[in-house]
């Protein structure tokens, strides 16, 4: 009786391994797959860092009164905001001008429509709320002229701002990631009034200048040689004090130039709006905003700084997010720098920017505002943002007024 005892005893041990061995078997395709998924969601994430997108709209028209001259737009964080602030449409109206808020429900927004809106215009629902206000040069009723950079990848155009007198103090306005130099024109009275020359530029691959390449965002690691010709631009007219301002990415170009330019004796300080000082911050940000797993980060930053990455993502080279970490690198700044952010920024939070005042007290001013949201603190609180602005240079002797 052992005999058969032992020979059913080794069926069911070999029936159990055989069993343990299809369970594993199928634990190992879920998890191919799960990763799978994963590393896609990865390059999915990266691939939207670096690839230029246009603007997308993120509220509704729901309600026009011609009569009133009021408009209806769905209530999001942003169209809830107090001040004034541009409306990107599609038809005839185009871009529009709001101002402030005069009703609405739980849903819901009106503001006052600044810009004249005529009853039989056609206005399709589609809509992107916007804190450029300015969205032409000649919207400032300032002396301008069009110019062009010379750059590495070609003219890169640009606005000129003349003082009202001759000066060596220049400011160069750096746009932010998906937008064009327009956004930077509410920056431009306030130096205007205060006697600088304002050159407003674009850099590679914003849809404006040439493209590199590969036609990809380097996140800051090659657009800031496009400010660097700037820089050189105004150094050739005249400008022996360069205070670069750079918004959202457009800070950091302007903490590359900074820290890399050849012309950075004439670089005299730095104003920094809603400024993305580390990469890292911005991308682990974002990825709890959409509740992805810290792994599904990590490979994305991975790609984003490989050369594997590069390869798939088509970025040409990696990009070095240590370089382009300005908490890390702090203690290689040597210019002045005005800080504006808000905490509730909600697209580029403000951790970076606080870790780089905390690390640099005896350069960095940091204004801190509440409400204002991403690059709309101008928007939200015009007063105080001139201010800021305005005492932080006449305080270091850049203003001859």
């Amino acid at each position: 009786m052992n005999g058969p005892r032992r020979a059913a005893g080794a069926r069911a041990t070999q029936r159990r391994t055989a069993g343990i061995q299809v369970a594993l078997s199928i634990l190992g395709v879920a998890l191919a797959a799960s990763s799978a998924a994963l590393g896609a969601v990865s390059l999915r994430m990266a691939r939207t860092v670096v690839r230029p997108a246009g603007r997308l709209p993120d509220t509704r028209i729901v309600g026009l009164d011609a009569a009133a001259q009021t408009i209806t737009l769905t209530r999001t964080p942003d169209t809830e905001l107090p001040g004034r602030y541009g409306l990107f449409t599609v038809g005839s109206h185009g871009y529009l001008r709001l101002g402030s808020i005069v009703g609405g429900d739980d849903d819901t927004v009106t503001r006052k429509l600044l810009t004249h809106v005529a009853a039989d215009g056609d206005l399709a629902p589609e809509a992107a709320f916007s804190g450029w206000y300015y969205d032409r040069p000649g919207d400032l009723h300032r002396p301008f002229r069009s110019v062009e950079i010379d750059t590495g990848v070609g003219p890169c155009p640009a606005w000129e701002f003349p003082a009202a007198d001759d000066t060596d103090v220049w400011v160069i306005q750096v746009h932010g990631r998906g937008t064009t130099k327009a956004e930077t024109l509410r920056a431009v009275p306030v130096f205007h009034d205060l006697g600088i020359t304002s050159l407003v530029v674009s850099y590679r691959n914003d849809g404006e200048a040439p493209k590199s390449a590969s036609g990809t965002y380097a996140l800051g690691a090659t657009e800031w040689r496009d400010v660097d010709a700037a820089i050189g631009y105004a150094r050739r007219r005249g400008a022996r004090r360069v205070v670069l301002m750079g918004w959202s990415m457009g800070g950091a170009l302007a903490l590359q130039a900074a820290l890399e330019s050849p012309h950075a004796d004439v670089i005299a300080g730095l104003v920094l709006e809603s400024p993305v000082v580390d990469w890292r911050t911005v991308l682990r940000f974002h990825g709890r905003l959409l509740r992805l797993p810290a792994p599904v980060v990590a490979v994305a930053q991975n790609a984003i700084a490989s050369n594997w990455g590069a390869t798939v993502l088509g970025s040409g080279e990696p990009i070095p997010l240590d370089r382009l970490d300005g908490v890390a690198r702090a203690r290689e700044l040597r210019h002045p720098i005005l800080v504006l952010h808000s905490d509730d920024d909600g697209f580029v939070p403000s951790d970076a920017s606080h870790a780089l005042a905390a690390a640099r007290t005896d350069l960095v001013t940091m204004e801190t505002f509440q409400v204002a949201r991403h690059t709309k603190l101008w928007n939200y609180d015009e007063t105080r943002w001139v201010a800021a602005i305005t005492d932080w240079m006449r305080t270091r002797g850049f203003a001859r007024t």
